[in-house]
């Protein structure tokens, strides 16, 4: 039996109802609750991940001097990890009614006149469908149709913008993975276009219809996962076979350029699609990389869950980002199966003995050597079984309720997609 904040959602709320209802009878003043703990590493990271939210809500990006802008990307980014892990699908709708505001709105995507962007509205729009929204009525936009609107004659879905086209091979992913979710589908000149980019190793690049094809670990991560799911089985094993040869000895994977070292975001990404193509053992050691540089017990509290960016140690400058694709990996769960609905409200802390470490800088430690965690997705026992029986309290709340005693009580600052994330 799990704690009532980790039931699924409806379940939660109404085991808090019974709840709310056993105080009433009791005249206890109802005490804040203690969230729930896991055992599990991408529910850990899930937890850490939405304590880090600015109001729940949000990420924003502090340039210094007073310069602090909305994060969209990386708040659409935990959006995305929160459903993967299962967890903190309260914070994932506040971070959509956040991003629904119209100014929050347009300084991300665009106005949808003088400037759209691609990747935006392909990444916003996965995010609204993975929860469960309608993205053709989206804070008043038809994410949707807009997206289709941006797609060139050849396939490739570019930017309007007075400041250039940044789309690139992540947003020509986002874009099909999204357009795959809705009635109408991909279109086939979309897809057709995205598996033409490969190079001739077997990669996928970044920066697309350059002189030079240059394969990134990341883009091919994204590809492979939209290839599959419009049905491209073909070029997907091969971006696969390619990926295979870029994994290290002891799982992880790096990137391209400054990124090109090994690190928690391609590893995440690489060990998601490696997952989806149902490669699991080269996938298990990804995940067995990850849960390395994955704070345990032996870590400061506020930062145990967490996952630094590599394995030089636990920077909060990269964490968020790190966490966030980190988080894609440790599940098991591709972009295409994503479902928020099926998240639980809460952010659980990672389940540690009692007794409380010195308090010293947090390291990169393994939840599975701190007693904390399984390192391989579907192994283990889940969600630890805390909290009162919730039969219990269901029954309690229906007989209060026979004697009358329940008482009831949401500018961008436009960032380049030249970069990964959008």
């Amino acid at each position: 039996m799990l704690r009532p904040s980790l039931l699924p959602r409806g379940g939660a709320r109404l085991a808090a109802v019974a709840a709310v209802a056993v105080l009433a009878f009791a005249g206890a003043a109802p005490a804040q609750a203690a969230p729930p703990t896991t055992d599990q590493p991408a529910a850990a990271a899930g937890g850490w991940l939405a304590r880090q939210l600015v109001d729940g809500e949000r990420f924003e990006s502090d340039f210094g001097g007073g310069l602090v802008y909305p994060d969209q990307g990386l708040t659409l980014d935990a959006v995305l990890a929160f459903a993967a892990a299962g967890v903190a699908g309260d914070n994932a709708d506040k971070a959509l009614a956040w991003l629904a505001d119209a100014d929050t709105l347009a300084g991300y995507i665009g106005d949808g006149t003088d400037e759209s962007y691609a990747g935006a509205h392909a990444k916003l729009m996965l995010a609204v469908q993975v929860q469960g929204k309608n993205p053709a009525s989206f804070g008043g936009v038809d994410l949707d149709s807009r997206l289709r609107a941006l797609m060139a004659a050849s396939g490739r879905f570019v930017d309007k913008s007075a400041y250039g086209d940044y789309s690139n091979g992540f947003s020509q992913a986002l874009a099909v993975l999204a357009l795959d979710r809705t009635a109408a589908g991909v279109p086939a000149a979309a897809v057709t276009y995205l598996a033409g980019t490969q190079c001739a190793d077997g990669g996928f690049p970044l920066y697309l219809e350059q002189p030079t094809c240059a394969s990134d670990v990341d883009s091919t991560g994204m590809v492979v996962q939209a290839l599959i799911a419009a049905g491209d089985s073909a070029n997907a094993t091969e971006g696969v076979e390619w990926l295979l040869t870029k994994q290290k000895a002891d799982g992880g994977f790096g990137g391209s350029g400054p990124t090109s070292g090994e690190n928690a975001n391609s590893t995440g990404l690489a060990a998601q699609a490696l997952r989806v193509a149902g490669r699991a053992t080269a996938a298990n050691k990804a995940v067995a990389y990850l849960t390395k540089l994955q704070v345990g017990c032996a870590g400061a509290v506020a930062d145990r869950g967490g996952v630094a960016y590599d394995g030089t140690g636990f920077d909060a400058a990269n964490a968020n980002r790190a966490t966030a694709q980190a988080i894609l990996g440790l599940s098991g769960h591709g972009f295409a199966e994503l479902d928020g609905a099926q998240a639980a409200d809460a952010a659980p802390v990672l389940l540690c003995a009692t007794a409380s470490p010195s308090p010293s800088a947090s390291v990169p430690a393994s939840p599975s050597t701190s007693g904390s965690a399984s390192p391989v997705p579907g192994e283990g026992g889940g969600l630890p079984v805390t909290g009162q029986p919730v039969a219990l309290l269901i029954w309690s709340g229906a007989a209060l309720v026979g004697i009358g005693a329940v008482a009831f009580v949401v500018g961008r600052r436009r960032r380049r997609l030249s970069e990964p994330a959008a």
